[in-house]
C-alpha cells in the first residue's frame, strides 16, 4: 500500500505541474495530464478490487471517483447505473446486465474531449 501511495504522489505532482496544453504518450494515443490522471485513477481502482477479489477481503471503491473516470475515458459507457460495476464491466472485468457479456478487447479513450 505505500508503494501505491508513492505512486499516487508522484502521478498527482506530474499532473498538478504540467500545463493543460501538455500532450504525453501512452500506447493508446496522446493524452493530457488529466486524461494520465483518470488513467492512473482507473488503474488504481480496478487493480485494487483485482487485489481485494484474490485476497478476499471487502473493497469499495469511492462512487465518484468510478463515475469520473468513465466520464474522461469512456465516453460511451452506460450512465444509467451503477458507477463501480460499469467500470468494470467497461474494463473487461464483469457483466452489465442489459448490455453485452463482458468485454474483450477494452480501450479507454484518453484523449483530450476537444481531440475526439
Amino acid at each position: 500500500m505505500q508503494a501505491l501511495e508513492v505512486c499516487g504522489v508522484f502521478l498527482a505532482s506530474s499532473v498538478r505541474d504540467a500545463p493543460p496544453d501538455r500532450r504525453a504518450h501512452h500506447s493508446f494515443g496522446l493524452s493530457d495530464p488529466e486524461g494520465f490522471a483518470a488513467m492512473g485513477v482507473v488503474e488504481t481502482l480496478v487493480h485494487g478490487e483485482d487485489l481485494a477479489q484474490g485476497l478476499k477481503r471487502p473493497w469499495e471503491p469511492p462512487s465518484d471517483l468510478c463515475a469520473r473516470s468513465l466520464h474522461r475515458l469512456f465516453p460511451d459507457a452506460p450512465t444509467d447505473g451503477e458507477a463501480r460495476p460499469t467500470l468494470l464491466w467497461a474494463t473487461g472485468r464483469g457483466s452489465l446486465p442489459g448490455h453485452d457479456d463482458r468485454k474483450d478487447g477494452w480501450r479507454w479513450d484518453a484523449r483530450p474531449a476537444g481531440e475526439r
